[in-house]
């Protein structure tokens, strides 16, 4: 059974970094696509970032490119969503998921982890 383990998230001030891992086990992982979405109250979930199971591959939401970074950590069976220059509205649950194809939409992904929480805020 696929199992997705989200770790790292915290109370930040504005202008500085996290980074969140996301640990996966089960199944028979192969040309997946693992993905980060984050949801605040009373929002849509939203798209942040993705990477291909090879780790040569990644895209990124507008309001995070430039600033966020997905990598994939092959030997230990984790991805991280580093993230920089943090702003107040990037406060959100954030979690990863997992998909047999490439995609933006929340929908394709069949896995999911239970999410952490990332405050940004003095």
């Amino acid at each position: 059974q696929v199992q997705l383990i989200e770790s790292g998230g915290g109370l930040v001030q504005p202008g500085k970094s996290l980074t969140l891992s996301c640990s996966f086990t089960g199944g028979t992982f192969g040309d997946y696509t693992f993905g980060w979405f984050r949801q605040s109250p009373g929002k849509e979930r939203e798209f942040v970032g993705s990477i291909n199971w090879y780790g040569d591959k990644t895209d990124y939401h507008d309001s995070v490119k430039g600033r966020f970074i997905v990598s994939r950590d092959k030997l230990e069976n984790r991805v991280t969503l580093q993230m920089n220059s943090l702003r107040p509205e990037d406060t959100a649950r954030y979690y990863c998921a997992v998909s047999t194809i490439w995609s933006y939409g929340d929908y394709k992904y069949p896995y999911w982890g239970q999410g952490t929480q990332v405050t940004v805020g003095s």
